[in-house]
């Protein structure tokens, strides 16, 4: 086994399969910079002739909870968090080469959905969560997922995601489509290493081909999205709404959202 660290990203390499694993227990939170680790650990691995799929985890109890919001009454802009330079390091994620198989243990939430669609698979348990709760915050989705989800889901079921922000379980994320196979939680790890090992016996160039195609105009589609998620959301991060909904999280408590 080869390992190697990208900041809180590590990479281990065994036989054909590589784990990628976030390290911000508990809830795996993003800024620029972890997204920036993880473009750079595809990257090495795109370059790496030994590797022939990957699978994306995290430590702790969830896959990745979006942006940290705990201890501020701040919103997105004031967290330190350039969302242009975030969405175009979203975009490299996407046009990483090789397979990738996420196990979303516990929760996807919001930008976290967003980077578990950046796989080809998603392997889920009955606990895991995937939640697009913008509208619960005042903001406008982001990370692409107004491209990626109703591409895999369908726009009915995406609409529904977006316009409630109610979490969608595991049994219900399979049945939709958006998880792939469905484990329980301490399986779940060695089920998503299953699949991608299963990708790993098919003929590396064949492989990387048929992704190619699959998958193409998917990272310039997820470009022209971002463009356009990032125009909406810069006005409404300036809303009494957002706010609102920053603050709500913070206490725990339901929003009393006014309109403006």
């Amino acid at each position: 086994m080869t390992s190697s660290r990208y900041g809180d990203v590590s990479v281990a390499l065994e036989n054909d399969i590589a784990l990628v694993e976030i390290h911000r227990p508990p809830h795996n939170h993003f800024d620029n910079q972890l997204l920036r680790d993880l473009a750079e650990a595809f990257r090495a691995l795109d370059d790496e002739p030994a590797c022939r799929a990957s699978v994306l985890a995290s430590e702790g109890k969830s896959f990745c909870a979006g942006a940290d919001f705990r201890g501020t009454t701040r919103t997105i802009d004031d967290r330190q968090l350039d969302i242009g330079e975030l969405y175009q390091d979203a975009v490299q994620l996407f046009s990483c080469a090789k397979p990738v198989v996420a196990a979303v243990q516990g929760a996807a939430v919001g930008g976290g959905l967003g980077l578990s669609l950046v796989a080809d698979f998603r392997v889920a348990s009955p606990e895991s969560k995937f939640v697009a709760n913008f509208v619960k915050l005042g903001i406008h989705p982001g990370f692409g997922l107004t491209h990626t989800l109703p591409r895999l889901i369908g726009m009915q079921r995406a609409c529904l995601m977006f316009y409630t922000g109610k979490p969608v379980t595991g049994e219900k994320a399979l049945a939709w489509g958006l998880a792939d196979v469905l484990v329980s939680a301490h399986e779940l790890r060695d089920a998503a290493k299953k699949l991608a090992s299963e990708i790993a016996e098919g003929a590396p160039l064949a492989v990387r081909s048929t992704r190619a195609t699959m998958r193409r105009g998917l990272a310039a589609a997820v470009k022209t999205h971002t463009d356009h998620e990032l125009a909406e959301q810069t006005w409404l991060r300036q809303t009494e709404d957002h706010r609102e909904g920053v603050l709500a999280v913070n206490e725990r408590r339901s929003c009393r959202f006014i309109g403006r």
